[in-house]
């Protein structure tokens, strides 16, 4: 009797281990980075709580931000369910304050992009790429498959309690939102937890690090944006454009092949901080071109063409250089370059 007892509990043990297992698998799975603008304003966590549309328990890692901003370059233990909010508590040492965020996402939207997986990479199919479809599960782009789901919830704590969030699918990065923490006025009990382990007590943080002038401004003109599209054009009646990758100011990252890279849609984007094109005009003949924007210059540009225009890059006919424009004006860059490119796109010569 009692070994059947020992048996039945076994069972039922393993049967919950497997169905929570099933359960996990048809969760969203992701990783979770937490960031900052630069060491000088790194933040460190008293508690976290990632709300969850499933009601699954999800967190941040663990440890204080790191890296740069959009990007803490570091992994962690996946997490799981369809994120909607989080409720976190932080100190910002360089600030000498607690905080508070407590917000839900948009849930609906977030739904939808639990639905994508961007393009890439080209990919083996013969069918025409998309910049994302709806595969109807997770999915992982590698052996021919070049569409990636979403792999990382991404968190941005700059000064004065500014929070940004972004959705990463592998290479491809989108901002959700712009959110506000709340300062804790009443920290007592929360600066007993947080600093019971550190070989530093608050005085001494406050003294090492404090930044009277520490504001976000910076990062929230980055979030600025204007209604433009990407145009590479060249006079060599061999051109072809292959893809464009770019990196903006606010931390999203977009990228563009054949078909749709010939003709992108215009959308409301930040200023580009660098943006990399790749074309051929003959075999042996493929380059990439790489280009670093100013953001005040880009910026201006933009506010004199009123609000919006294309960036058009005009490649010389014999590939040795290219111009910038916004708006048919010429646009000043902080740095310009042209590489030889050997990596064999479909529509390579």
């Amino acid at each position: 009797m009692v070994r059947t007892f020992i048996h039945l509990i076994l069972f039922l043990f393993i049967l919950t281990q497997n169905i929570s297992c099933q359960m996990k698998q048809e969760l969203p799975e992701y990783n979770v980075q937490i960031c900052h603008p630069n060491n000088k304003l790194e933040i460190e966590f008293v508690s976290d709580y990632i709300k969850t549309l499933e009601g699954v328990p999800a967190g941040l890692p663990y440890g204080g931000t790191s890296g740069s901003w959009g990007d803490s370059g570091k992994g962690w233990t996946e997490q799981h369910g369809t994120p909607i909010g989080a409720d976190i508590t932080y100190y910002s040492g360089y600030e000498d304050t607690f905080y508070r965020l407590n917000v839900d996402f948009p849930v609906e939207k977030v739904k939808d992009y639990m639905q994508r997986a961007y393009a890439v990479s080209e990919g083996e199919s013969s069918e025409p790429l998309e910049e994302y479809k709806r595969p109807g599960k997770q999915i992982q782009s590698g052996g021919g498959n070049p569409y990636n789901s979403f792999t990382d919830l991404i968190f941005g704590f700059a000064p004065k309690g500014m929070v940004v969030v972004w959705l990463q699918f592998s290479s491809v990065r989108i901002e959700l939102g712009r959110y506000q923490a709340e300062v804790i006025k009443d920290d007592k009990a929360l600066e007993k937890k947080l600093f019971a382990s550190w070989t530093m007590n608050r005085e001494q943080v406050k003294a090492r690090d404090f930044n009277p002038d520490a504001s976000p401004v910076q990062w929230d003109n980055y979030r600025i944006r204007y209604n433009w599209k990407p145009k590479i054009t060249s006079s060599n009646s061999n051109f072809r454009l292959l893809k464009i990758y770019m990196e903006y100011y606010n931390a999203e990252r977009e990228i563009m092949f054949r078909p749709w890279v010939l003709s992108p849609p215009e959308r409301a984007r930040a200023i580009p901080k660098q943006l990399n094109f790749v074309w051929t005009t003959g075999k042996g003949e493929q380059y990439v071109g790489k280009a670093f924007f100013d953001w005040e210059t880009t910026n201006e540009a933009f506010k004199k063409a009123g609000g919006k225009g294309n960036i058009e890059f005009k490649i010389a006919p014999d590939n040795d250089s290219y111009e910038v424009f916004i708006d048919n004006q010429p646009l000043k860059m902080d740095s310009m370059r042209i590489f030889k490119d050997n990596y064999e796109y479909k529509d390579s010569y």
